[in-house]
């Protein structure tokens, strides 16, 4: 790997690989952003479908006691 990293030349050493890896890391962490935020969003979701239904179960209850 050393000696194909040394017979590249120093523009490509200097620009193009930096630029590479750049890209990568942004898409890298853009990807795994998503998925966080992505998780967040579905637990949130979870979280509200989980209260509507206790409130409907609250309220059946108490229509059925009256």
């Amino acid at each position: 790997m050393a000696e194909f990293w040394k017979s590249l030349p120093g523009w490509v050493r200097n620009v193009v690989v930096p630029i590479i890896v750049l890209v990568v890391a942004w898409k890298v962490l853009w990807a795994v952003l998503g998925a966080v935020l992505g998780l967040l969003s579905f637990l949130v979701s979870a979280l509200v479908l989980v209260g509507i239904a206790a409130a409907v179960v609250i309220l059946v209850k108490k229509a059925v006691k009256s």
